[in-house]
């Protein structure tokens, strides 16, 4: 095995190995590292792939007790088998994980397994055998981030990993935080039956996004059964026998205390960097630990790059991928390309929420004049037909120009509809061209025509 390459990739995340990919596609000798045996980092093994897989399973459990019996179908003796769930969601995790180990093997990709450390700017020890590259990219990613006075046993006080786990239903689910992976795991046992309380620090579930979508959200969530306890900070937290007791403080300074039989704690990530020795390499970290680059991915130390959520911004796994094929390309001397602007955002719960671009607030604090146009999906056919009219789509544009400067979706299939909406924000579209292309009736991509023809006013289907 040779032992010097063109590039070493630390990381085989959505980051790291569409990085290595790439490089090898352009005719560079790679090497990717990853400390576990399963590749695909978080997102595949603890993230993405199986929290989607634990939607799908409490989506259809939860069709079939509450939604079957309006389109005539009646079901008796219905239950749920929690470990059958959780074994599909393993299958599914090792079927995505085994297909990234064949599109490292038919690259022709060298794999080192074990933790990637430090020892010069060139060089990175691997299970005690020394390697070097002419360059280097950190795509190491980012760990759950602890809340300050409430520790992680992964029993009880639970991170998004251990809540993948969960061979039992909950009867009482404390979940803090009310971001996307709070609303995305409380969902899942608020179907099958737990009761779900979601605490809050700010005033709002799913801070930064678009304010009406935060309100149907929220209406939703409610509707599941799902509590909301907002302008409320967790303070404390213990565990006495199969119960966490946790207090909190609210707005008023009150002390509020919460019991239940998990604390989901999903505040956050936290980029992660341990045992990398990056010191040794002289790859300077920001105040809170994030690598710092430039716009073309590189670090202060010439030959060294960092990509996905070890460098911050939106902690996204396409985000990841997309700045880790750009930084093989410039590695590779081509211009690499990463629209910071154009990158969608999913919150894959029931309504789903998709969105890209800037939202009206951002927007006011800009000041940059725009439009809306807004159309529901009660007002479409394939929505009503199929039984999904909850939500809304929305085209924000330019009040001059008439450029897409921003889309927010909620309802049935959003994260499917939004890439349309990428598209046109990467090409710089208006929201007439977006709403003279035909859409094919009847389907739900008839919100994006509807409501950017509305940006116009010219919206055929509502008043």
């Amino acid at each position: 095995m040779s032992k010097s390459f063109d590039v070493i990739v630390i990381g085989a995340g959505p980051g790291g190995y569409p990085a290595a990919i790439r490089a090898r596609q352009l005719g560079l000798s790679v090497a990717i590292v990853e400390k576990y045996k399963t590749l695909g980092g978080t997102c595949l093994n603890v993230g993405c792939i199986p929290s989607k897989a634990l939607l799908k399973s409490t989506e259809h459990y939860h069709a079939a007790s509450a939604e079957f019996s309006h389109h005539g179908i009646e079901v008796s003796g219905l239950k749920m088998n929690i470990e059958k769930m959780i074994e599909r969601k393993r299958q599914v995790v090792d079927q995505i994980t085994g297909g990234v180990g064949m599109l490292i093997e038919g690259n022709k990709i060298t794999r080192l397994e074990g933790h990637a450390k430090f020892v010069s700017k060139n060089q990175v020890e691997v299970a005690g055998e020394l390697y070097e590259a002419k360059n280097i990219i950190i795509a190491t990613g980012s760990k759950p981030a602890p809340l300050r006075g409430v520790d992680f046993d992964k029993k009880r006080i639970i991170s998004s990993t251990e809540a993948l786990e969960l061979t039992k239903l909950p009867k009482e689910l404390i979940v803090v935080g009310a971001g996307v992976i709070g609303l995305e795991m409380g969902s899942v046992w608020a179907r099958l039956g737990s009761k779900v309380t979601i605490i809050e620090y700010g005033k709002t579930c799913l801070p930064g996004m678009d304010k009406h979508v935060q309100r149907q959200m929220q209406k939703s969530m409610k509707e599941l059964g799902v509590e909301f306890v907002f302008d409320t900070g967790v303070t404390g937290a213990e565990v006495k026998g199969e119960r966490v007791h946790l207090s909190a403080k609210n707005s008023k300074d009150e002390v509020v205390n919460f019991e239940g039989d998990y604390c989901l704690v999903a505040i956050g990530r936290r980029p992660y960097t341990d045992g990398l020795n990056i010191e040794a390499a002289g790859v300077e970290l920001d105040e809170r630990g994030f690598v710092k680059i430039d716009s073309h991915w590189k670090t202060n130390v010439d030959g060294i790059y960092a990509v996905g959520d070890v460098v911050g911004g939106a902690m996204l796994a396409h985000k990841a991928e997309e700045e880790g094929v750009a930084a093989a390309e410039v590695i590779a001397g081509k211009p690499g390309h990463v629209n910071y602007n154009a990158i969608p955002g999913v919150v894959y719960t029931w309504p789903e929420v998709a969105v890209v671009g800037k939202t009206e607030e951002q927007l006011k604090e800009e000041g940059v004049p725009f439009v809306t146009g807004k159309f529901n999906y009660g007002a479409n056919g394939r929505a009503v037909a199929t039984g999904e009219t909850t939500g809304f789509a929305k085209v924000i544009a330019h009040k001059e120009t008439d450029e897409l400067l921003g889309a927010h979706i909620i309802g049935a299939n959003a994260s499917e509809m939004i890439g349309e909406l990428v598209v046109a924000l990467e090409y710089r579209a208006a929201s007439e061209d977006v709403g003279i292309s035909s859409h094919a009736h009847p389907t739900l991509s008839e919100c994006i025509k509807e409501a950017a023809l509305a940006c116009t006013k010219r919206a055929i289907h509502s008043l």
